[in-house]
């Protein structure tokens, strides 16, 4: 029996394949074959069209953030490509697996700079943990199948598949795959015993988790083995979701802005756990909070990729290991007769605890209080969303994160992901209240991306903060060269009339009373939702003003 398909419709196959449900793309002429065997799926695999190729991108690794599974993106030559790329870094820097198709130019016109093109293999390396270009169709399930198992196994991240056009149109036998399997890394018996004589021997310990690789039955053993050694943990740069922030052994989260108590304390620790997180520059404060290349505090680093491990900081004990298999090994180690620590715990959570309540802030609209109030209204299932900016801060710092999956950010920094990360997640998970936290700058790098919320019927709710500027290079400015601003003032649009002509619910809020009426319409609604907070400048931190940072840079010089 002939199994003779055109290169778009084997690879839609293997997608069906490998468990794709859902897909995002730009359209575009370069794979108009994938797009004509997609059109025979649509029951299958719901295809959501996007405005932009970064709002695609970062859409795709939102959704294998949320899930676990391998986002999924088209995306066409050249400008659709370079577009694409902020989403492959963001997904990289994340460990987010996820991957990129790309339409090329046909066979016979490479080499020769034909109509966009792009050596991807060139272009993307650096982004990605793999980039290849299919070169035949019948060779498009191996190249699909290494896409899925590579973007999953060890470290998860992004994959890019290169597809010329005419090799999608070519007709070919082929035999396809089975569907992808995770391959993951387990501790050995050695490791689990020298990790319980260390912990045993500490007097003051500290887990950190974060990462990517992470599932809710793994955060599930990890919770059981912090309570059977009464271990307090924090969690890495915008991991809050690794233990539910109420437990009494969480003690925050070791990102921008933390709170200075919990600084002091990672570096009286003597022994320090650090469960999947890459120990990265934002996590360690510019590689400060832990100094390489061997820390004063014993570094116990479990991680998923073993070319990780040892590669900045070198532990005294380094365990590749995936996390659930990690938590499933470690939860029945068995903890000393007598833990010396309890107090220790204590302080920790107390001071977290102190470090949330809401604080006060210049002009009328207080975001501390803001978040106070979503922590009540919120289901523990919501999923909150951010781009990048000083106002995300008040978001990390205030805000109570309560199951795994509840917290989509970019520890990349990248502008502009909070938005698209909504879309995806409401699209995945139609039945679970998603919130996007946006600044005036950050919302605008994918603000086009409403009219694909409203497309699609995916009723998120946008929280703009609207300060007028880009405040993080602002404070920066203030705080390098004060009274020298320059390139860093917006003026933006009226935002709730942009939502309103892109047919989403809006409102404008200039005072904090007024926040808790407007998100109830928003929710009420049933439509995507926007929802304009007008903040004071000067509230550019949830500790220091615009003025404070001023005078203090000025008093220097």
């Amino acid at each position: 029996m002939s199994n003779l398909r055109t290169g778009g419709q084997i690879l839609v196959d293997q997608l069906k394949i490998h468990g794709v449900d859902l897909a995002f793309c730009v359209p575009g002429e370069s794979y108009l074959a994938v797009l004509d065997a997609l059109y025979d799926a649509r029951e299958q695999i719901k295809l959501i069209t996007c405005r932009m190729e970064a709002g695609a991108a970062n859409m795709a690794a939102a959704y294998g953030k949320l899930t676990g599974r391998p986002g999924i993106c088209f995306v066409t030559r050249g400008p659709g490509a370079t577009h694409a790329s902020v989403g492959l870094h963001t997904a990289f820097q994340d460990s987010t697996p996820m991957i990129l198709f790309i339409g090329q130019v046909a066979r016979d016109q490479m080499e020769r700079e034909a109509f966009q093109e792009i050596d991807y293999r060139r272009m993307l390396g650096p982004l990605t943990k793999w980039v290849a270009e299919i070169p035949s169709a019948d060779r498009i399930p191996e190249f699909v199948s290494r896409a899925f198992h590579t973007a999953v196994a060890g470290r998860p991240g992004p994959v890019a598949l290169a597809l010329p056009e005419d090799m999608l149109t070519e007709r070919a036998e082929a035999r396809d795959s089975r569907r992808y399997a995770r391959v993951e890394a387990a501790p050995r018996a050695e490791d689990l015993a020298r990790l319980s004589e260390i912990l045993a021997s500490a007097e003051r310990p500290l887990a950190i988790l974060g990462g990517g690789g992470w599932t809710a039955k793994a955060c599930e053993e990890i919770r059981r083995l912090l309570e059977v050694w009464n271990l307090p943990a924090v969690t890495s740069f915008r991991g809050k979701d690794r233990l539910d922030n109420r437990h009494p052994l969480y003690a925050g989260e070791m990102g921008i802005g933390i709170d200075p108590k919990l600084n002091a304390r990672i570096g009286q620790a003597d022994v320090l756990v650090a469960i999947g997180p890459r120990l990265g520059e934002m996590t360690t404060n510019g590689y400060t909070r832990l100094t390489p290349p061997v820390p004063e505090q014993r570094l116990v680093h479990v991680y998923p990729g073993a070319e990780e491990l040892n590669r900045v900081y070198q532990a005294e004990l380094a365990i590749p290991s995936g996390i659930e298999a990690f938590a499933k090994a470690a939860v029945a180690m068995k903890p000393p007769a007598v833990i010396r620590w309890r107090e220790w715990a204590k302080a920790a959570r107390s001071d977290y605890e102190t470090f949330i309540r809401p604080v006060a802030a210049p002009g009328a609209v207080n975001p501390s209080e803001i978040f106070a109030w979503l922590n009540e209204r919120l289901p523990d299932d919501a999923i909150v969303t951010n781009g990048a900016g000083n106002f995300a801060g008040w978001l990390h710092r205030f805000y109570v994160h309560r199951q795994f999956g509840t917290q989509l950010g970019p520890t990349s920094g990248a502008m502009g992901y909070g938005l698209p990360a909504a879309i995806a997640a409401k699209a995945a998970q139609p039945e679970r209240v998603v919130v996007a936290v946006t600044g005036d700058g950050d919302f605008l790098m994918t603000g086009q991306e409403l009219a694909t919320a409203a497309q699609f019927k995916l009723a998120v709710v946008v929280l703009v903060f609207n300060n007028g500027m880009y405040g993080t290079i602002r404070m920066h400015q203030e705080r390098e060269y004060p009274g020298r601003t320059i390139a860093t003032e917006l003026v933006n649009p009226d935002f709730a009339a942009l939502a309103r002509a892109n047919h989403c619910w809006a409102a404008a809020v200039r005072k904090t009373a007024e926040f808790a009426p407007a998100f109830e319409e928003a929710l009420a609604s049933g439509k995507p939702a926007l929802i304009e907070i007008i903040t004071d400048p000067e509230a550019i931190t949830p500790t220091a003003t615009l003025a404070g940072i001023r005078k203090a840079a000025q008093s220097k010089h």
